[in-house]
């Protein structure tokens, strides 16, 4: 694999920032800074051509010391957003896990100092199935391997000694992200009464960027979600009623495996005022865009 040579900064003024995993989280929270400002590099291992908001560094983060060249730049901020190749253990394992750790090791053998390192993890390091609300104090006690190895690397974050803030998002939806409509449209929606929970990808962007912004002490976790938790069939309903599809409902499709609301209660503490406050805001948008699942 060939890394992609990294272009001299633009300006000594502006502030470095690393996107590790830049998919497509990280391309919107780089639309979201201002290249006046920030300049903002995504590792991935598949590189598009750059633009002006983002250039591209070609490695593969779950490999040992593949970040080293890279980090040399010495980044003001380094977000890590992965995504897994498949949905299985080992996947998991080498995106969160492997990718932190390997990031924890470059950064102490190059004796580097970014100001902070954000985390993107989950809401499935909760397990409540009681209807409860769960906030960042909440037990954390997942039963399926996604939510233990997300767990796994957060505490390589939380134990490496670097500034850090971890942000756990719920259900991320938004454009590509459209399966609720897909099943609805199917007619293979589910009938759960579960609360779940949810927040648009423009969301996940602004979030993070408003935490890169902040200049004031961040709290070392938030939970990043939408002001209004609902029963699926609350939502699979509404997103029915407003494409006018009747037979919608399926008795054997299950979209959750647990049963919480989430507290966005330090989110918005922070002073971030969500784009898309609940899921009738999201929804309405991309079905009035004709949005389908890709």
């Amino acid at each position: 694999m060939t890394n992609i040579p990294v272009t001299p900064q633009k300006s000594k003024s502006s502030r470095k920032v690393l996107i590790i995993g830049c998919g497509d989280i990280g391309q919107r929270l780089a639309y979201q800074l201002s290249s006046d400002k920030y300049q903002i590099t995504g590792v991935r291992r598949n590189c598009p051509p750059n633009h002006p908001h983002l250039r591209y560094f070609g490695c593969d983060a779950t490999a040992s010391g593949a970040l080293e060249p890279a980090l040399k730049e010495n980044f003001d901020v380094i977000v890590i957003t992965m995504t897994p190749a498949e949905r299985s253990d080992a996947a998991y394992q080498r995106s969160y896990v492997d990718t932190c750790q390997n990031l924890v090791n470059s950064l102490s053998a190059l004796a580097l100092q970014p100001r902070l390192i954000i985390f993107v993890s989950s809401t499935a390091v909760y397990a409540q199935d009681d209807g409860s609300w769960v906030d960042e104090d909440s037990p954390t006690n997942p039963t399926h391997f996604s939510g233990r190895r997300l767990l796994e690397a957060e505490k390589v974050i939380q134990e490496s000694g670097f500034n850090y803030t971890l942000v756990r998002f719920s259900g991320i939806y938004g454009p590509g992200r459209t399966r609720l409509i897909q099943q609805v449209q199917q007619g293979r929606a589910s009938a759960s009464p579960h609360h779940t929970n949810r927040i648009h990808a423009e969301d996940c962007a602004g979030f993070l960027a408003h935490l890169i912004r902040l200049q004031q002490p961040l709290e070392p976790m938030y939970i990043a979600t939408d002001s209004h938790p609902a029963p699926m069939v609350e939502v699979v309903s509404w997103i029915a009623a407003k494409i006018g599809v009747t037979d919608f409902l399926s008795p054997d499709t299950v979209n959750e495996r647990s049963n919480k609301k989430l507290s966005n209660k330090r989110m918005l503490g922070s002073g971030y005022q969500l784009r898309y406050p609940g899921f009738q805001a999201g929804y309405a948008e991309l079905i009035g865009d004709g949005e389908t699942e890709q």
